[in-house]
């Protein structure tokens, strides 16, 4: 797309061809790792020091809104991307916001104060509603939709805005209602009319974003073997270390496996599409989390049991499985191998070697699908060469 100082924010065709992910789009997502990276050392940190429950539930809050930030900017772009000097200016606005929310992470996770999280959405959600405006001025056609969309945030931020004032007993079911209400913006919004978001576009941008997620689990394996190198070539750090490395490129196979494009037909493909991303994008990261948990409790630096470090790498590992099954392959894939493999993840998670035994399930569980989709392709008819 040609690039101007200044264009009439019309909907994207949704026909359009070769819809790729923009460099703004992919400087967004960078921004947000570091937010990603808070809640997954935040995660790590609470479960290492035995604070299980409270790490758990105050991870999910966090990262719902980590990734619920991310959501309302990728659908808008997908719809309404002019990439013109006002649009940029708007992300660029947006990208602060999302590094002042991952500022207050820290805040949010260990003392449930959500005040710098909250200023960070408001400064986001300033530029998105204005961003709603400008496509509601422009396109006569979405105008109904993008007001509502408008009209919805504005509405609804204005009540996290007074969550900062409840009293503290009130606080939990006070964010669980407000986070309810947030989710059901778009979906109110779009029952005037389907905004024009690009399905190859926004399959492709939900890749992306699992390839940051997926990254975690990088980094926690390149932490357990610089931990193996610095005690002296722990074979046990080690190996935690390669089975991390085979978590995640068994995960980055599975999630890959098929092009999902395709089933996003209408909105209501698109909203389970979406929100179902919500359990593959915390497993991704909390597997990550998870594995530094792992090594730390190899160098007898947790106060955990055996069991729950190695839960914190199983749990995650079975919700990105059955999240996935369910958004990629529950129509076209047996659920046996899915039961299977849950079964053996749940197993593991009670015996001293779960992530080696853990990344071996995965990788079993690659070869059957890859074996599979090769038995299942035609044979191709033999042409013999002409004379």
């Amino acid at each position: 797309m040609a690039y101007a100082w200044h264009k009439r924010m019309r909907a994207r065709d949704l026909a359009e061809e070769h819809r790729a992910a923009t460099p703004l789009e992919l400087f967004f997502d960078l921004c947000f790792i570091v937010a990603v990276a808070q809640a997954g050392t935040s995660l790590h940190h609470a479960v290492g020091e035995g604070h299980v429950a409270h790490g758990v539930g105050a991870y999910l809050m966090v990262f719902f809104a980590i990734w619920w930030a991310w959501m309302n900017f990728t659908w808008f772009a997908s719809a309404y991307d002019t990439d013109d000097v006002p649009y940029r200016l708007a992300v660029l606005i947006q990208i602060t916001g999302s590094l002042i929310v991952a500022a207050g992470v820290a805040r949010a996770f260990d003392d449930g104060d959500f005040t710098i999280m909250i200023v960070g959405y408001v400064v986001m959600r300033t530029a998105l509603i204005g961003q709603w405006l400008r496509a509601a001025a422009a396109d006569p056609a979405g105008r109904t939709t993008a007001l509502r969309m408008a009209g919805g945030l504005f509405a609804v931020q204005t009540l996290w805005v007074a969550f900062l004032f409840l009293p503290e007993s009130y606080r939990v079911p006070a964010w669980i209602a407000f986070a309810v209400l947030d989710a059901g913006v778009p979906v109110v919004a779009e029952r005037a009319g389907r905004t024009s978001w690009h399905p190859r576009h926004i399959a492709e941008r939900y890749g992306l974003f699992t390839l940051i997620m997926l990254g975690e689990s990088v980094a926690a394996a390149t932490l357990a073997f610089k931990a193996a190198f610095e005690a002296g070539v722990s074979v046990r750090l080690i190996v935690t270390g390669l089975g991390g490395v085979v978590i995640m490129s068994a995960l980055w196979w599975l999630y890959f496996s098929r092009d999902p494009s395709g089933r996003l037909t209408d909105s209501r493909a698109g909203f389970i599409w979406g929100y179902g991303h919500y359990a593959v994008f915390a497993a991704s990261a909390a597997v990550g989390a998870g594995l530094s948990v792992s090594a730390a409790h190899l160098e007898h630096e947790t106060h955990v049991s055996d069991t729950v470090a190695a839960a914190s790498v199983t749990l995650p590992v079975a919700v990105f499985l059955l999240a996935l099954w369910v958004l990629h392959h529950h129509r076209t894939e047996p659920y046996l191998p899915l039961v299977l493999t849950i079964g053996f993840l749940a197993a593991s998670t009670f015996t001293p070697a779960a992530v080696p035994l853990t990344a071996l399930c995965l990788a079993a569980l690659v070869a059957y699908k890859e074996v599979r989709t090769a038995r299942a392709r035609p044979v191709p008819a033999f042409d013999p060469e002409p004379a």
